[in-house]
């Protein structure tokens, strides 16, 4: 699991089928690498959020054979940055 925070909104209206209707974040990490996340809650740019890649990202995201290697499971309430 990543801490990770939402930057923005990613629009890609040309997808394969697989991938469904679900939005898709650009997160960044604390270093300032970018990545794209499937949302599977229902974030905003902003929030801290926590991330599951690999197998776990997808079925996050809905099923074994979901196209995903990075989805948002969580919001973050309150966290301090060391």
């Amino acid at each position: 699991m990543k801490i990770m925070q939402v930057e923005k909104t990613l629009v890609s209206t040309n997808r394969i089928q697989e991938m469904g209707n679900r939005p898709l974040l650009v997160v960044k990490e604390k270093s300032g690498g970018r990545s794209v996340a499937v949302d599977a809650i229902g974030c905003i740019p902003g929030d801290w959020v926590i991330c599951v890649g690999s197998s776990a990202a997808r079925e996050a995201a809905g099923a074994k054979d979901f196209p995903s290697d990075l989805t948002i499971i969580g919001i973050i309430d309150r966290w301090e940055e060391a």
